[in-house]
């Protein structure tokens, strides 16, 4: 068995992490921590009692000597101080945040200023080391990474949609939209007044327009994999993101110039071809729900070219906490272990 220690355990990706590796056959969980240290997890989120019965233990006392890998479910500006510790004992490092999502400090400061937080990284000399937790993209990477930047959710759900169009040059240069809705524990385990339960019941809205911390990694990530279009210009992406009231998923809605006249089914082969190795992947032919992948480490995909309009629609859907948080993490995790990446994964739907 392989050791694991969770540091951030009692947020909603520690508390993800808890409920997939309890059941993995091949990582155990040695250690736990987090801020409200000083009781079992058990005690303090009582659906874990004989699931989870670890001490929960402040992060200046977790004990990283012997350990496999280390989780930093933590927020952002945490893993970043924490980090230099565990990487310099050889220990691989899977952080949740924006801390290691990008390789040099610039990105980063455009992240942090989306986000609008301080633009110092505490360990800017580590960005170097890191790998975009994407297996779908970076799969042979992530297999020897000392640091893997867990992907955002909501760039998780963008990415995956545009990869197939973009690498195979099926849409314009024209500005991407991207309109994205997600549920209230996209905020987190302390998401604000704003965001309590009289405010937010039947109550949608959008925020960050055009300006979400999540651009900086989509737009390096698509063009990344891609030559710039016939003016040389990068793909830019316009995505609004927004709450509605539900508890989790993702529902991403992209449109697209088609650079081409195509139909809806080759299109869609396009998309199977291209994922045909990609086992969380599905691409459909209905109406993406989120119910249908609630709970699950998966994303379903569908695509449709309206050659009336020279338009592409394509609709992704994804849990946030499970492909879009700790079902991915431990994806990455089986991936750097030397695990089918598959292990431990295979959750099925929360119905209804």
């Amino acid at each position: 068995m392989k050791k694991a220690v969770v540091i951030g355990a009692t947020g909603f990706g520690g508390l993800g992490l808890i409920d997939i590796l309890v059941k993995h056959p091949e990582i155990e969980i040695v250690e736990i921590s987090a801020i409200d240290s000083g009781r079992k997890i058990s005690d303090i989120y009582p659906h874990l009692y004989g699931v989870c019965d670890l001490e929960v233990k402040s992060p200046d006392n977790i004990n990283i000597d012997g350990v496999d890998i280390v989780f930093l479910a933590t927020p952002d500006q945490v893993g970043m101080k924490l980090a230099k510790k565990i990487y310099d004992k050889k220990i691989p490092i899977i952080d949740f945040s924006g801390d290691f999502r990008f390789q040099n400090i610039e990105d980063y400061k455009k992240y942090a200023r989306n986000k609008n937080m301080n633009e110092t990284h505490s360990c800017p000399e580590l960005l170097s080391e890191s790998v975009y937790g994407l297996p779908e993209v970076n799969y042979n990477k992530i297999s020897t990474a000392r640091i893997i930047g867990n992907p955002g959710c909501f760039a998780m759900a963008m990415i995956l949609g545009l990869l197939p169009v973009i690498k195979n040059n099926l849409i314009k240069n024209n500005t991407i939209i991207c309109d994205g809705k997600t549920g209230v524990s996209g905020a987190g385990i302390n998401p604000g007044q704003i965001n309590s339960y009289p405010l937010r019941y039947e109550n949608s809205n959008t925020y960050r327009e055009g300006k979400h911390q999540h651009l900086v990694e989509v737009e390096n990530i698509i063009n990344s994999t891609n030559e710039m279009n016939e003016r040389g210009e990068p793909h830019k992406i316009f995505f609004v993101p927004q709450i509605v009231p539900m508890n989790r998923g993702i529902l991403m809605t992209i449109y697209a110039d088609s650079a081409m006249a195509i139909d809806s089914e080759n299109i869609s082969n396009i998309y199977k071809e291209y994922y045909k190795d990609s086992p969380f992947i599905n691409i459909i032919d209905t109406s993406p729900n989120t119910s249908e992948i609630r709970g699950t480490n998966r994303c379903n995909i569908k695509v449709l070219s309206d050659n009336r309009t020279g338009k592409i629609l394509i609709v992704s859907a994804l849990d946030n906490l499970v492909k879009g948080q700790s079902g991915n993490a431990v994806q990455n995790a089986n991936i750097r272990l030397g695990f089918d990446q598959t292990m431990g994964l295979n959750l099925n739907t929360i119905y209804p």
